[in-house]
């Protein structure tokens, strides 16, 4: 039986249904219901007592709608559904609401800078296509609430990222990440303007916390993604008997992960660059396992954490880092890799991608990060253009 509900008048609304009449004394469960929910109850006389009783029904019915309607968001948030109707939903959604989400793959900007160069806009858009099935963090530390409201119309590559249905940029409130980990006594005693590594010593403290209370996948803002990462609980070898930080992941409230923090406070020197980051994997991970050579494009294992090949990550090994930015007689095909770094530490000359220089990293970009590359592009086009003074 259709229903039709419209404004009759203002303030007022009229209800139309072919089987409820108002004056009938028996009404249907439908009328009742209908006109509980548009809030014009039906008229009858009736005792004081019993108005009471159905004005308690009629909360009651009303707050079972909000909970079932609270559980079905839930569960369309659990599975997924919840890209479907983004951007729109982004910004309403706090970090803890997509953190719980599950398997995150996050990133971190520990600088104060809003506007993301084209390498950190790849490796992100790269990650949102490769897992479109997961949410992709950006926490920025130059981001206040106030300014997360106005990204999409002052950067031009905050619009690229957002517009992408599964990618969510917040501000990186380091003092709410460290609560309830060893390392906010630390913060609370440390002062950033007098270490000499804070940007990194920062970062290598964020993604521990992050990923001990939330789980899943923390990457460096120069690694592009190639292919999904099958393991849960994994470190990666930058070489043999080393361990990267710049990409690992771990269930939520891992205990290696917390054994990190732990020993990040306990050996912690700001002054030795990577003391907190690979270093710290690497002698945390030398207290459980017994760490060998790799020979070919193994893996190995210890106490359920994978110890990925230098081949997944690594394939171009730092001294050889400006071969990203030069042209290749072939190029490789990464077929045992599932992301790769680009080594932007050791970019100190500021290498970048430039369109039409068919450069191995312009190639990974048009592949993996295809409308960051476009707007590089524009950009170039814009810049070539001359202007009134020219």
């Amino acid at each position: 039986m259709l229903q039709t509900v419209w404004v009759s008048s203002p303030g007022s609304w009229a209800l139309q249904e072919s089987g409820c009449h108002h004056q009938s004394k028996k009404k249907s469960w439908k009328c009742r219901f209908v006109r509980t929910i548009i809030r014009h109850p039906c008229r009858r006389h009736a005792p004081k007592s019993s108005r009471k009783a159905r004005m308690l029904r009629k909360i009651q019915i009303c707050l079972c709608f909000c909970f079932v309607s609270g559980i079905l968001y839930e569960i369309s948030l659990l599975s997924g559904c919840v890209f479907s109707y983004l951007p729109m939903a982004q910004q309403y959604l706090t970090p803890e609401q997509v953190l719980n989400l599950g398997k995150s793959i996050i990133f971190l900007e520990t600088t104060e800078r809003l506007e993301p160069p084209p390498l950190v806009s790849c490796s992100v858009e790269s990650a949102a296509r490769i897992y479109q099935d997961r949410p992709i963090i950006l926490f920025m530390r130059g981001l206040t609430n106030e300014t997360a409201l106005d990204l999409n119309t002052s950067y031009a590559a905050f619009s690229l990222l957002s517009s992408m249905k599964n990618v969510f940029i917040f501000p990186l409130q380091m003092e709410t990440v460290f609560q309830e980990t060893p390392l906010l006594q630390w913060y609370n005693q440390v002062v950033p303007e007098q270490e000499k590594n804070w940007v990194h010593v920062s970062s290598d403290a964020s993604r521990l916390a992050l990923i001990w209370k939330y789980g899943g996948i923390y990457m460096d803002t120069d690694v592009i993604s190639i292919r999904p990462i099958p393991q849960e609980s994994f470190l990666a070898a930058q070489k043999s008997r080393f361990s990267s930080n710049g990409i690992f992941g771990f269930p939520a409230r891992h205990k290696f992960v917390w054994d990190c923090m732990e020993n990040f406070v306990l050996k912690y020197n700001g002054n030795i660059w990577g003391n907190q980051g690979p270093f710290l994997m690497t002698r945390m991970l030398k207290t459980l396992c017994n760490l060998t050579d790799f020979q070919g494009t193994e893996d190995h294992s210890c106490q359920n954490i994978s110890f990925l090949n230098p081949q997944r990550f690594y394939p171009i090994p730092y001294p050889a880092w400006s071969r990203y930015y030069q042209v290749w007689d072939k190029s490789p095909n990464f077929n045992h890799s599932y992301a790769l770094h680009l080594w932007n530490f050791m970019n100190r000359n500021r290498k970048v991608v430039v369109a039409g220089s068919n450069t191995l990293a312009e190639k990974l970009y048009k592949t993996y990060c295809p409308t960051t590359y476009e707007d590089l592009i524009q950009n170039a086009k814009h810049r070539d253009v001359p202007g009134p003074e020219d």
